[in-house]
């Protein structure tokens, strides 16, 4: 019998898919073997679009993931979009990146964070942006046209067009083209 605070899980189902299952889905799309897709109907993918090696594509029932035309996407990535997705143009997302849309709010100590209720908040990766491998993007972030985000960073806030950051949490370096 469930109590109160005991949580019923429910599956999300296999993460199989087939091409029409998308709510769109451009030309020359390529899922690499072992990728996974949770609610494909929310996902919008355009084309010449490459998703690597086990990849999971967390859609969700409201909200949407849009992935832009002439998009790479390295194997080993886990995108969440509850909160709304959305990827540019010509992105390059490493190998092992993470991005998250949604968060449990954690504000009374008593209540253990899982029992919190989820606040969402989209992820936009603007056209031209580079994400480099392992980096992880949280909730509210937008990572701005033609911005770099270093290896392994962990980015908490906004990234201005054009600027080049890294670290956990990740702190500006220097805008694209000035010299180190």
């Amino acid at each position: 019998m469930e109590t109160e605070n005991q949580k019923v899980f429910k599956s999300h189902g296999s993460g199989r898919f087939k091409r029409e299952d998308f709510k769109t889905l451009g030309e020359n799309v390529i899922f690499e073997e072992g990728v996974l897709v949770f609610h494909p109907e929310t996902i919008e993918i355009g084309s010449n679009v490459y998703i690597g090696h086990n990849t999971i594509l967390k859609g969700y029932h409201h909200n949407k993931m849009q992935i832009g035309d002439n998009t790479w996407i390295g194997q080993c990535c886990f995108f969440h979009s509850a909160g709304g997705l959305k990827i540019g143009r010509s992105v390059g997302i490493g190998p092992m990146t993470k991005i998250l849309t949604s968060t449990h709010e954690a504000g009374n100590v008593a209540i253990p964070i899982l029992e919190h209720p989820l606040v969402f908040d989209r992820v936009v990766l603007e056209e031209g942006s580079d994400i480099g491998i392992a980096s992880i993007i949280l909730p509210g972030v937008c990572v701005g046209k033609g911005a770099v985000i270093g290896a392994g960073s962990v980015v908490t806030k906004n990234v201005s067009p054009y600027c080049v950051v890294a670290g956990s949490p990740a702190k500006f370096l220097r805008k694209r083209g000035d010299s180190f």
